[in-house]
This record gives structure tokens, sequence and C-alpha cells, in this order.
């Protein structure tokens, strides 16, 4: 455990990364965000410093796991005055949702340097963060995946190596795309069986011993019923990541309605506000008489 760790994004998935690998016993010694107040509340907890600049992290540390929004902000922070400055022989473990031609872009840049990068997509949510039981998908150069292997290895309860860079990207868009689309047909769902007057417990628990059974049903069908969106992985995420899935099928000429409709509801929930609720919040577009949209 000689390498020292560093975080770029500290919000609920990269701070409880941060502290389950402290909580392991890795030198956690630098964190970023462009939320300062959260960065150095986080700093504070865990003894480490809260960078003002992105080329202060690398400087600080050995492996440094991005954990950002999107491929604007992917980008950006890979600037040559940012994490690319003195990165000779440093290790980026990319975690965000973006697209594959992204990552592409990004280890290229870092190999100009002599930094190495690897994709480590993540499934599951914040509690799976803390307790080091997320499902990784990895994805880059194989001598770069097994030398973190067993730093990812304290953050994962499973983890598959993918393939070369950009890879394990379009294995996320898919993995998300189809976990929209059944959250969207769960909503629909639960939102007839409540219009024509089903007792939806009853409803749910029938869902879950034939066809209609899935992860979301169990993730996410009580807050449907009860309108508990507290969020774990927002509307907002929903839209950006079913967006990637359309734009990687379309390139190859597929049409795909399913994923085209429930990006537009997903869509329709950020322009209607809701954006920051957790993607189950998609019942409040289907249940009579909830959203007013």
């Amino acid at each position: 455990m000689s390498e020292k760790i560093g975080f770029v994004g500290v919000g609920r998935m990269g701070a409880n990364m941060a502290r389950r690998l402290k909580d392991c016993g890795y030198d956690v010694t630098a964190v970023y965000d462009v939320y300062t107040a959260g960065a150095e509340e986080l700093a504070s907890e865990l003894g480490c410093e809260a960078c003002q600049e992105l080329s202060r992290v690398t400087e600080l540390a050995d492996v440094i796991f991005t954990v950002v929004t999107d491929d604007a902000a992917m980008l950006s922070i890979f600037a040559e005055d940012g994490l690319l400055k003195g990165a000779d022989g440093k290790t980026f473990v990319n975690c965000a949702t973006i697209s594959p031609a992204t990552h592409l872009i990004v280890e290229a840049a870092a190999e100009k340097v002599g930094a190495k990068t690897l994709e480590g997509c993540m499934a599951s949510s914040i509690p799976q963060a803390r307790e080091g039981t997320l499902y990784l998908m990895c994805g880059g150069k194989e001598e770069t995946f097994k030398a973190v292997e067993p730093i990812l290895e304290q953050l994962s309860s499973s983890m598959r190596y993918v393939g070369k860079s950009g890879e394990a990207a379009k294995v996320k868009a898919l993995v998300n795309m189809v976990m929209n689309i059944n959250t969207a047909a769960l909503a629909e769902g639960l939102g007839i069986g409540d219009a024509v007057g089903l007792d939806l417990n009853m409803l749910r628990e029938v869902f879950s011993q034939t066809g209609a059974n899935s992860n979301v049903l169990k993730t996410d069908g009580e807050d449907m019923q009860i309108r508990d969106h507290e969020c774990y992985f927002s509307a907002a995420h929903a839209a950006k990541d079913s967006g990637i899935a359309l734009e990687l099928g379309e390139s190859t000429g597929l049409t795909l309605p399913l994923a085209a409709a429930t990006k537009a509801q997903y869509d329709r929930m950020v322009a209607e506000g809701l954006g920051d609720l957790d993607k189950s919040g998609i019942a409040e577009l289907t249940f009579k008489g909830r959203h007013a949209g």
C-alpha cells in the first residue's frame, strides 16, 4: 500500500471511495473538487490536502481517481496545465460515465506526457462505494489494470477487465441504458396499476415472482410507490447516460425506439426541474395526479 492516492471529484461517490481507501490503509494525500467547501471538509476528515489546483493533486499522488460529471468536465481536468502537468509516471483511474471517444482522447493526451490511464466504470451506488462493494468495468492497457488491481479490489466486490480503452465505457453506457429503460417501464406499470385501483404492494410482489422482475424493482419499486426519491443516481445523469448509449447505437445505424423514448422522459424531468431527483422520480411523470407538468 505504498501508493499515494488522490481524488478529483469528491461528491458522494468520490468522497466515499476516498473514505474506503483510507479505511483500507491507503495514504489518501489529495482531494480536489470545484465545490471547494466539500473538498475542504473531506480533506479535514481524511487528514489530507484540499488542493486548489489540479496539478497539485498530480504532484501529491501516484494514482489519481477522477469522478466527474460529463465529457466536458473530463476534458477540462486533463488540460496540459491541469492534471497532466508533471504527470510523468502517474496513473489516472477514470470512473465517470462518459463517452468512449473521450476516454481515447484522455488516454492519448496522458501517454504524451508519460502517464497512464484506466477506465474504472462503476456500477452500484453510494453505499457500495463506502463499503467497497462496487462492480467495476475496466478498460485500458492490461498492464495498467494489473498494476492498480490491488487498489481496485478494495473498492469492489467484483470487477471485469473488458479490454482496450473505450470498451468499458461502451459496456457501462449499455448497462445504464437498459437500467433506465427498466426504470421507465416499471414507473409506467406501477402508474397504470395505481390508476386502475390495484394494491401496489400486491402488484410489486407479483412482479417480483414473474417476468416483470428486475433489480430496478428491488431498488426503486417501493420508492416510486411512496414517492421517496432521495438521490442515488439522478434523473439528469440518467438523461446524459441514455444519450451516450443512443449515440453509440445510432453510430452503427441501429434504430432504438425504447432508448429514445426513455431519454425523452428523463430529458423532460430535467426540463421541468426534476433533474436532481433520483431516477425513480420518473414515476412522478407517470402516476396520475402527481407532477403537473
